[in-house]
């Protein structure tokens, strides 16, 4: 047979060829999709593991890291957190041999009394590209203002785009979190009677053939006026009355948790965990 550009996975452009990279093994028990987007090929990993390189070349790649939880304490309304960074690009480099895949977790929280935290999310990767995780959403005392909404992990392609963060809200009002183009902000906590922000919107993409949204932001808390709705891309709802806990981010999106809405001892919902997908063809 003869060789040629195409056997070897050489794709003609304007100017110059590109080559495809190949895909000799994978570990971790990613989903193998390579029907839906014929005759390309999709790796689906919602856990870590490993996806081995025959071929150096380039590949279609969406990289989104762990959700930030929700704000967790008493009084007022926490922030919601923010959602894990978001890295798209159709076409990045991968080196041949065994690359690392990892699958960022969603931050979590604590709400022992007098012991209040919540955690940032952390980041996800293939090979040395990463996306990093979101910020959690900021606590409230008892008689505080509500508490900034933790920021998005931002958005990663040709440029590099900063998520948008939570504001606070003052007095008795609640502003609404920053919107980031990808790696949103959670929203604010609501002060006094003022409403929540809600969480951020994401992005969406169509990368495994399906239009999905990814890194939302988690809503923030409220006081007397309900919860912040979720952002679009699997953020968590705030607590939808005083005294409810936040709801979690989205599983495998990347969505920011909500926060807790008051009063008394209560959690923000955990981040959700982000993913990783790689098209080969």
């Amino acid at each position: 047979m003869a060789i040629t550009r195409a056997s070897q996975g050489w794709t003609s452009g304007t100017a110059y060829a590109v080559q495809k990279a190949t895909v000799t093994g994978t570990t971790g028990s990613p989903t193998i999709d390579s029907s839906t987007r014929s005759p390309k090929t999709i790796y689906t990993f919602t856990g870590s593991g490993t996806i081995t390189i025959g071929n150096a070349g380039y590949a279609e790649v969406l990289i989104v890291g762990g959700g930030g939880a929700g704000g967790s304490a008493g009084g007022y309304g926490c922030g919601g957190g923010g959602a894990g960074g978001l890295l798209y690009t159709a076409s990045q480099f991968l080196p041949a041999g065994t690359l690392t895949v990892t699958v960022g977790g969603g931050g979590s929280n604590n709400t022992a009394v007098g012991n209040f935290w919540s955690t940032d999310g952390t980041a996800s990767q293939v090979g040395n590209v990463v996306a990093p995780g979101g910020g959690a959403g900021g606590g409230a005392g008892s008689y505080g203002p509500g508490q900034p909404g933790g920021s998005g992990g931002g958005a990663y392609g040709n440029s590099t785009i900063a998520g948008g963060s939570g504001i606070a809200g003052f007095g008795n009002s609640g502003s609404a979190g920053g919107s980031g183009p990808g790696g949103a902000g959670g929203g604010a906590g609501g002060a006094g009677n003022g409403a929540p922000g809600a969480g951020g919107v994401g992005l969406s993409y169509s990368i495994t053939g399906t239009a999905t949204y990814y890194a939302g932001g988690g809503g923030g808390g409220g006081y007397g006026a309900g919860g912040g709705a979720g952002g679009l891309g699997g953020g968590g709802a705030a607590g939808a009355t005083a005294g409810s806990n936040g709801t979690a981010g989205t599983a495998n999106t990347g969505g920011g948790g909500g926060g807790s809405s008051a009063s008394g001892t209560r959690s923000g919902g955990t981040g959700g965990s982000g993913i990783v997908i790689v098209v080969i063809g």
